[in-house]
């Protein structure tokens, strides 16, 4: 077994601003939106608890419910340490109450996914746990009961998990090995779940599942098509780490660096091999993926987009400026990453990575950003990365036509000005770019950005609600677009908690305290 590292604990650096106490105006203010995002999770639980109560999901618009996620209660169990912070005690106790009754050792579910079980129901009962201080022992016992399940994924020759899990096999005791084709999120996103239980409970096992799969991961890192980076499809079997030429922070990429920063702080900094991957990882992006977008304001705002390359020449690196919703975490990781690897450069960059994502979703006609986009990236900064008409329209003609009909063209083809392409214009509630303005406040102490996540809010609650819950948006390039029948669990454990701490005290889930999974939720650093 990897035992978990004992040497003297790292000086990290606080993490948090020096708040002041507040004018009697800005806090009625910030109490008055807070309690309105309150409200709207409020809404949300009713509807789940009188038509999906035990179930993973319930359909916003239909009532009908779904089991997504192993069928054990996906959004009750994410959804557990929202409740204890936004104060809900009875109905968090009700819900404790239902987790009693969960048998984490089977499942309807044939095939699961290791990666979505562990951060949404290891990571929800953790955190609920570490909040309540264990007044609620049955949290850690089921935390465990459930660890345990999903270490039997790990039973292979080499250690690496089967992460697309065909349960039954185990039970019938019928060999397991590790996929040669498998999500880079999903490999390298168990740390932090997988450590807190082993800190908590003492037991080895746990963190040395997830530490073997660190150290191949940094055994390969310099070996990829664009060293420093890995791709967003790898092959954990023989392991294989040049089968996919894509380099991205977006889906099947993302967490797995999200978590790099977030494991060196649940581990004290330790382990500077968490350091290490993530600085090398970061200095990789800043010079090949992070782009700035032509806007018709000229805008200073970086985007993530995705990166080609060949592992059979160190000049064929391209950049592709197409981007998602899901990048959006990144402003909040460079900006943590800034203060804890004194890395003071990189909170600019983060900024404007953040800026970047508030200013895709103020383009949209439904104030919302969209799941995928291709933007226009600009290609002349020195001349201070001016707004070109015929760029955005890739038109070489001599058009002579007015400046408002061509935008009318380029409106009717689906265009907005900055973006080449709304590849995927759906929003599915997604968390990360509040994640990344709630990190961005809590690190600087602008409260502009208070007013700007105020402005995201508004906008998603006019475009989602439905009288039972809020639904994903069918299409944001629309002031009214249809609402889908979908809510996923990260909307009540994830998106709303991270609006509502955007509106509370400083003090309630400091950074400094206390390290987010990627389902958002707070987990107890170690002193």
């Amino acid at each position: 077994m990897i035992p978990l590292p004992t040497q003297t604990p790292a000086n990290i650096p606080h993490i948090q601003y020096g708040f002041e106490e507040e004018d009697v105006a800005a806090k009625a203010q910030r109490e008055e939106r807070r309690d309105a995002i309150k409200s709207a999770f409020r809404h949300s639980w009713k509807g789940y608890k009188k038509y999906a109560w035990g179930m993973d999901e319930v359909g916003p618009v239909t009532g009908q419910t779904k089991d997504t996620f192993g069928g054990w209660g996906a959004t009750l169990v994410d959804s557990l340490d929202t409740l204890w912070i936004m104060g809900l005690k009875k109905e968090f106790e009700e819900a404790v109450a239902a987790v009693s009754r969960i048998d984490f050792s089977t499942s309807d579910t044939l095939t699961l996914n290791i990666f979505e079980v562990t951060i949404r129901y290891l990571g929800g009962l953790l955190a609920a746990h570490d909040l309540s201080d264990g007044s609620y022992p049955i949290l850690l016992e089921k935390a465990v009961e459930l660890g345990d399940f999903l270490y039997i994924a790990f039973d292979t020759p080499n250690r690496m998990p089967v992460l697309r899990w065909f349960w039954l096999a185990s039970k019938e005791k019928r060999d397991l090995e590790a996929s040669n084709n498998n999500v880079l999120a999903e490999l390298g996103s168990l740390s932090v779940e997988f450590t807190r239980l082993t800190q908590l409970t003492g037991d080895p096992k746990y963190y040395d599942a997830i530490q073997r799969i660190t150290n191949m991961l940094d055994k390969h890192q310099d070996h990829t098509a664009l060293p420093g980076l890995w791709p967003i499809s790898i092959d954990a079997l023989t392991p294989n780490f040049n089968v996919d030429n894509r380099f991205s922070f977006g889906g099947l990429a993302d967490s797995l660096y999200e978590y790099l920063p977030k494991e060196y702080l649940m581990l004290g900094g330790r382990s500077s091999q968490y350091r290490h991957m993530y600085e090398k990882a970061i200095d990789v992006a800043k010079k090949h993926m992070f782009f700035r977008p032509m806007t018709e304001q000229g805008d200073d705002i970086l985007i993530s987009g995705t990166v080609r390359a060949s592992a059979r020449s160190a000049t064929a690196i391209n950049l592709d400026p197409d981007s998602q919703h899901l990048t959006c975490f990144a402003g909040g990781m460079l900006a943590i990453g800034s203060k804890i690897f004194d890395r003071p450069d990189d909170l600019n960059i983060g900024r404007k990575l953040v800026d970047g994502c508030i200013w895709a979703y103020n383009s949209m006609p439904a104030g919302v950003m969209p799941e995928s986009f291709r933007a226009v990236q600009c290609t002349d900064e020195s001349s201070g990365c001016s707004w070109d008409l015929r760029e955005w329209l890739n038109s070489d003609e001599d058009n002579q036509q007015p400046l408002e009909e061509l935008k009318r063209q380029a409106r009717e083809k689906g265009m907005f000005p900055g973006f080449k392409l709304i590849s995927d214009p759906k929003y599915h509630l997604r968390p990360e770019a509040i994640e990344s303005v709630f990190i961005l406040y809590r690190i600087t102490g602008d409260t502009t950005l208070q007013d700007k996540g105020w402005e995201m809010f508004k906008a998603i609650e006019k475009a989602s609600k439905t009288k039972i819950g809020y639904g994903a948006i069918e299409d944001v390039t629309l002031a009214n677009s249809e609402i889908m029948d979908e809510m996923e669990s990260f909307w009540t454990g994830e998106t709303l908690k991270y609006f509502y701490l955007l509106f509370s005290e400083p003090d309630l889930i400091s950074l400094d305290k206390y390290v987010f999974n990627t389902e958002a939720h707070p987990l107890l650093r170690p002193t």
